[in-house]
């Protein structure tokens, strides 16, 4: 009877789990046959197909992973529910920026363009298309406005001084900060982003809730939007956090040879490694706010989208400054004009979205529009 009960968990564990799988798999045979397989990528099919393989490797992964900590963030309620998924986000990214800039010759502004990249996802492509959907199914959406104010106000100083103010200092050649500036901005992002914490965590948790009159309704209409996950304990989805990060720290050098190759032999621009990376790392987090939009917990959604926009600057800075520092390489911060204008129009318009209680398509599609014209000027300036 026992060894029944065991055939059954490890079936139904399979078959929860199976990204694992495909995911350790892959990781063994890239361990054991990467070099040669990625030492010519000059024939288009086969440079295609490493780059899907190694693509879809890596999303399984992120999914699955994002999965397991939305299961613990269930079990704490928001505002720390949504602060697990975001902290998880952000170690992904910074563990996949960390392993590009470490295989081969490396890219100092990989940082930037994907900071940039989270910015024009998040702020424009994911909150317009969460607005327009939420907009159209609802005609109108509201949210706790105390709490969006709040995300922005540290996000707005932390993202001008982190990729704004280095393409204007002197003190060090090109857009990038001299020690004692990178050391001062890493401390008080990490400060800021510290303070945030004990304000969204602690002393006004409830900026971050749906206002009451909402919660009733929202949870009636929100159906299965948290189907689905596993009902095992915290510790369960902890192990398997680790579990499913570890093959991508892996995999992650591996994804990076096929996209330096692609900017360097086929012309790309720079900035589609950064648009890769950010487009990778928040799939997850940015399907768990459609749908969250879609059921009428646009509270969620914001909590989710800036959420990760500010976990991104505040913590990705310091630790890619870190990473220069350890390794001697110059960091890359400061923007170009034509992005730096995109990402101050960006942050305005936030600023005017989120400076009232209801939404509707129109400013979904503002930032839609925004999006696209982030993507268009990527490949011309």
């Amino acid at each position: 009877m026992r060894g029944l009960l065991w055939m059954r968990t490890g079936h139904r564990l399979v078959r929860s789990e199976w990204p694992l799988l495909v995911s350790v798999a892959t990781t063994v045979l890239f361990l054991a046959f990467g070099e040669i397989w990625l030492a010519d990528l000059s024939r288009l099919f086969w440079f295609a197909f490493m780059l899907g393989w190694l693509f879809c490797a890596i999303a399984l992964s992120a999914f699955a992973l994002v999965r397991h900590a939305d299961s613990v963030a269930e079990r704490l309620g928001e505002p720390l529910g949504t602060l697990v998924l975001t902290l998880a986000v952000t170690g992904l990214e910074v563990t996949m920026i960390a392993a590009f800039m470490y295989t081969g010759k490396g890219d100092s502004s990989l940082a930037r363009d994907t900071m940039l990249a989270v910015v024009m996802i998040v702020l424009n492509g994911l909150v317009g298309v969460c607005l327009l959907l939420g907009g159209l199914r609802y005609h109108e959406q509201t949210y706790n406005l105390y709490g969006a104010n709040s995300f922005l106000a540290v996000l707005l100083p932390l993202a001008v001084l982190g990729m704004v103010l280095p393409t204007f200092t002197a003190s060090s050649p090109g857009p990038t900060f001299s020690p004692l500036q990178a050391i001062f901005l890493s401390v008080i992002s990490v400060g800021l982003y510290g303070v945030f914490l004990a304000i969204q965590t602690l002393r006004h948790r409830d900026y971050f809730v749906a206002p009451a009159s909402l919660t009733v309704r929202a949870e009636s209409e929100a159906g299965d939007v948290h189907d689905g996950h596993e009902t095992g304990s915290a510790m369960y989805h902890t192990a398997f956090l680790i579990a499913y990060l570890l093959p991508v720290v892996i995999l992650a050098k591996r994804l990076a040879v096929p996209i330096h190759y692609a900017m360097g032999s086929l012309g790309a621009p720079p900035a589609l490694g950064g648009l890769l990376v950010a487009a990778l790392i928040l799939s997850p987090e940015s399907l768990a706010a459609i749908r969250a939009a879609l059921a009428n917990q646009l509270q969620r959604s914001i909590n989710l989208s800036l959420g990760s926009v500010l976990a991104t600057i505040s913590l990705t800075v310091p630790a890619v400054l870190t990473i220069g520092f350890v390794t001697g390489k110059s960091i890359v911060l400061g923007l170009g004009p034509v992005d730096m204008t995109l990402l101050l129009l960006t942050l305005a318009v936030s600023v005017l979205t989120f400076a009232r209680e209801r939404t509707n398509v129109l400013l979904g599609a503002v930032h839609l529009l925004l999006f696209l014209a982030y993507l268009m000027l990527m490949f011309e300036k």
